[in-house]
């Protein structure tokens, strides 16, 4: 085994061992609490310049599913065609796998992938220090290597813009046609929207959608600061114009928010895990969601034609927003839940009820 360190720009150090990619990693350390889905975790593209901490003590055990594709093109086992965290930092790495779709290890997938990993750290400890001192830059360094590479902000940098595809992708066949605003889209979202008989036209974040014909508007999920994605707020707020059902969810929410004239804020640690309870408003019904996101819409920012719809029961955050009188509505969680709860999945029931 080899050494490697774990640095964070507030100048802790943690001791661990090197495993998957023998190379350094930079980005932001963020933890999550879900005790499984680390495939699906580390091909999400919302962890786009992220180092990602997860706080169940052991990972690999089950080992990784293959690289299969349905007959849309879209991943079976994966949210996206490659990892996109830039690390993984875990307290007990299981060598040993054990599943029936299981084909190879963890290790083996980082280094084809070419993402370090570090383990034996004490990743209790390390969420303890994200929780009280925020989400921060850091690094991993395998012994050997050179330390002096600089700590990557990723909210300093357009992530949307590095994840969305890059020309238009349509998938499914039926008689309503949604667009599908690619903000680093997870692949069962797709699946979610195909398999309810709609036609869906995935497009580039800055893509001008308002020039096509459609019966519904989606905005995905996305990885990094919000405030990047000003030409998707403009497109999105002249789409309004249509009156026609619009859907966002994640960064989904939080652009729909933006068009909308709200504010948004950047989260001390932000929501990653599969246990956020949400309530409905005006309700007392309460679902277990996944999540993944490090900004927040300010609720009081809201305009008077705006209300929130899903309220977060940890910190009182908002989970999403509709129009008191127009088809517009978001959830900042995952309805589609890959890997996590289902309970929420009838909100794209309700979208498609709309068209």
């Amino acid at each position: 085994m080899k050494k490697a360190a774990l640095i964070l720009r507030n100048g802790r150090r943690m001791q661990g061992w090197s495993f998957g990619y023998d190379g350094p990693a930079s980005g932001e350390v963020v933890f999550s609490t879900a005790m499984v889905g680390y495939p699906e975790s580390l091909t999400d593209p919302s962890y786009s310049g992220q180092i990602l901490c997860v706080s169940y003590p052991l990972i690999g055990n089950y080992g990784i599913p293959p690289a299969e594709f349905d007959e849309d093109g879209l991943s079976v086992h994966f949210e996206s065609e490659k990892i996109h965290a830039k690390g993984i930092i875990i307290s007990d790495y299981s060598d040993k796998y054990s599943h029936w779709d299981a084909v190879r290890s963890l290790d083996d997938w980082l280094k084809e992938e070419k993402v370090p990993g570090i383990f034996g750290i004490d990743t209790r400890e390390l969420t303890k220090t994200l929780r009280e001192c925020g989400s921060m830059p850091g690094k991993i360094i395998p012994e050997g290597s050179a330390e002096d590479i600089p700590f990557l902000d990723p909210d300093a940098e357009n992530q949307v813009a590095a994840v969305s595809c890059r020309e238009t992708i349509r998938y499914g066949c039926g008689k309503k046609k949604i667009v599908l605003v690619d903000c680093g889209v997870k692949h069962q979202i797709i699946r979610c929207l195909v398999r309810r008989g709609v036609e869906v036209v995935r497009v580039p974040w800055d893509y001008d959608f308002n020039r096509l014909e459609w019966d519904g508007l989606f905005i995905s999920n996305g990885p990094g600061n919000p405030s990047h994605c000003g030409v998707t707020v403009e497109n999105i707020r002249k789409a309004m114009e249509r009156n026609k059902p619009i859907f966002g969810i994640c960064m989904g929410n939080q652009l729909l928010c933006m068009a909308g004239g709200a504010g948004i804020f950047k989260l001390k640690y932000g929501h990653r895990s599969h246990n956020q309870p949400v309530r409905m408003c005006g309700s007392d019904k309460c679902f277990i969601t996944s999540q993944n996101h490090g900004f927040a819409v300010d609720t009081g920012t809201l305009g008077k034609d705006w209300e929130p719809c899903f309220i977060n029961m940890n910190d009182g955050t908002n989970e999403g927003i509709r129009h008191r009188s127009k088809p517009f509505f978001s959830a900042q969680f995952h309805p589609e839940a890959s890997s996590g709860p289902v309970d929420t999945e009838f909100l794209f029931d309700e979208f498609i009820s709309l068209l």
